[in-house]
């Protein structure tokens, strides 16, 4: 066997998926989905073929012809990482290239959370929404769960009638169910026959680009939308507060992706739709292709959040249009998505904006090279992931060190020649999955002599931060590093000289603060700001980091409170960590265990998943 991805039981010697037809019934009483997938392979096959699940019990594997069982096989012991292999042995005597598998889920899939009525913001009608970045695919149906396979799929999802669904595809139709329809009629365990219920109805979507696994993507739930331009309606559940907020604060969304078109091409997607799912999403935003996944926390009331949509936005080229061969890649996916961003966000909200968002960005590196001193392996942009799990390893790097790697090509050729190069980068690997020698080669192909100016080797291949590497400067950014130096002195700005502040100068502000003061100092900064109750989780989670590091326990409730309200792992990290994370906090450990055992249920499997793992390394 030949791996393809150190994530991946798929072989490079055998054919990929290109497309994938889906009959999904939706159980929400068990909280597990039971499905017949056909799959169409790039050439007939003969043999064993591999494919990739986790928590998922395999009833059948049909041929296409004449539904008689193929012989299939599933490893004795599951991969900690990568799930169980399913093995699939096809007829030498009649060559095929499709056929069916039939499956259901397990309520442990780690890219499902099914959510009862009480999780929701309607509190009326349960929820159940997917997360399958990096390897979560796997656990809703079974496949070759790699960014290298691109797959066109179509997909008929069976919901209770008083529901309805969106997903990361084309929206056919919403009618009763027919009898027979799809493949229904192989669904395990009686459930052909429930398709048909009066009580249930069909959604049917069609994806006909080429997208990877980790892009498929559905919720469920019963949704509203508002309109808020000609490519963009913005949905989440019928919560007229939640909906009118969200409307508010992504009503740009159309200029960015005007913007996003003058510097990178023609969007290629057609819709670009949102959806503010429940508190516990896992991530800030997921790229899902028609239909991006937000986090309620990045609605702040000053449009601000659309930060978050201009990085979604800019995955429509990046990631989703050319995507990472395997994650040992990321940075492709993330490094230039965070360079188009700030482009974006640059022509839409102007370049101090664009600065701050960079100047975090280069705290937030930083931080991320303390915390891999250890294992400096994932401070390189490409690195090697055989054995690891990728959401372990999840930091800003890609992103970070990514985005100074292309804005150091740009300083050297100019942004002028560098904007061209990226159109044409684009135009030439879009629906392709490439590595990073592939965008090397190409780099030294349209820019002669590249690597004679900039270490090529040492950007891609070195650990740390490279020395020509640069700190972002503007006026506003330097006058907010300048104060929070000066709180080093025992002076805290001025009213005045804050009045205009933000949610990001905040930000930068507690981000560039000794890491550990005194107690005193941080009641004196709340007492003064407020910061503890601001609602912008950015800024409230910096500040009860801050708190915790420094040990000022007035403010444990508030983290606690923090904890149990979302699921973001962009907070939970730091706040899970900073209570266990050292020697002598006895009483911050005790609390963080009794806070997790008490929200784990609230939050999405990726994140418990990642809580468990800060457990592991430091209790």
């Amino acid at each position: 066997m030949a791996p393809l991805d150190p994530h991946s039981f798929v072989d490079s010697h055998h054919p990929l998926t290109t497309d994938i037809s889906l009959s999904l019934y939706l159980d929400f009483p068990s909280a597990t989905i039971h499905g017949v997938a056909f799959f169409i392979l790039k050439s007939p096959h003969v043999g064993q073929l591999s494919f990739d699940t986790r928590s998922l019990s395999i009833h059948q594997v049909l041929s296409p012809i004449t539904l008689s069982p193929l012989p299939f096989s599933l490893s004795s012991s599951p991969d900690p990482i990568k799930g169980t292999q399913l093995s699939i042995s096809l007829p030498d005597d009649d060559v095929l290239n499709s056929f069916f598998i039939v499956f259901s889920t397990f309520p442990s899939s780690s890219a499902l959370q099914w959510l009862s009525p009480p999780q929701t913001f309607n509190k009326k009608h349960p929820f159940v929404y997917t997360q399958c970045q990096c390897i979560h695919a796997r656990s809703i149906f079974p496949c070759q769960d790699t960014p290298a396979a691109r797959i066109r799929y179509s997909a008929l999802l069976n919901v209770p009638r008083e529901l309805s669904a969106v997903m990361s595809a084309r929206h056919v139709d919403r009618r009763s169910p027919v009898s027979g329809e799809g493949h229904s009629h192989l669904l395990p365990g009686g459930f052909n026959s429930l398709w048909c219920s009066e009580t249930r109805v069909v959604e049917e979507f069609q994806m006909n680009q080429p997208i990877p696994p980790y892009l498929f993507a559905f919720a469920v739930g019963e949704l509203g939308f508002r309109e808020v331009g000609p490519r963009t309606r913005v949905y989440s559940e019928a919560v007229n507060s939640v909906l009118d907020a969200a409307a508010k604060e992504f009503a740009g969304t159309e200029e960015m992706i005007r913007q996003g078109e003058k510097l990178f091409g023609d969007y290629d997607w057609e819709r670009f739709d949102l959806l503010v799912l429940p508190p516990s999403f896992p991530y800030g935003g997921m790229e899902n292709p028609r239909m991006v996944f937000l986090t309620p926390t990045v609605i702040k009331g000053d449009a601000s959040g659309a930060q978050v949509v201009a990085h979604e936005l800019a995955h429509s080229w990046t990631g989703n249009l050319i995507t990472n061969m395997n994650n040992e890649h990321f940075w492709l996916n993330e490094g230039f998505t965070t360079y188009a961003e700030r482009r974006i966000v640059e022509a839409v909200q102007g370049e101090d904006r664009a600065i701050l968002n960079t100047g975090i960005g280069w705290m937030g590196l930083n931080e991320e090279m303390e915390r891999f001193k250890d294992n400096l392996e994932f401070t390189k942009l490409k690195n090697n992931q055989e054995g690891v799990d990728p959401d372990d390893v999840y930091s800003e790097v890609p992103y970070e060190k990514g985005f100074q790697f292309l804005w150091r090509i740009e300083r050297q050729i100019g942004r002028p020649a560098f904007d061209e190069f990226i159109k044409k980068y684009i135009a030439t690997f879009k629906f392709k999955s490439i590595d990073t020698h592939t965008f090397l080669k190409f780099l030294k192909a349209n820019v002669p002599g590249i690597e004679k100016e900039i270490d090529l080797v040492l950007w891609t291949e070195g650990t740390g931060i490279p020395p020509d590497a640069y700190e972002p400067v503007s006026n506003l950014y330097t006058k907010i590093v300048s104060l929070a130096n000066e709180f080093k002195l025992g002076r805290m700005p001025r009213e005045d000289e804050v009045a205009d502040w933000r949610g990001q100068e905040w930000e930068l502000y507690l981000e560039n603060l000794p890491k550990v003061i005194e107690a005193s100092q941080v009641l004196a900064l709340d007492e003064r700001y407020r910061l503890s109750e601001s609602k912008d989780y950015e800024v409230k989670v910096a500040f009860l980091q801050l708190a915790i590091i420094s040990q000022c326990r007035n403010f444990y409730g508030e983290v606690e409170k923090t904890l149990k309200e979302v699921g973001r792992m962009k907070y939970l990290r730091p706040l899970y960590r900073a209570l266990v994370q050292g020697k002598g906090k006895e009483e911050e450990k005790i609390l963080a265990k009794r806070v997790f055992s008490e929200a784990r249920e609230c939050y999405h499997p990726i994140a418990r998943g990642v809580v468990e793992s800060i457990f592991a390394k430091h209790l």
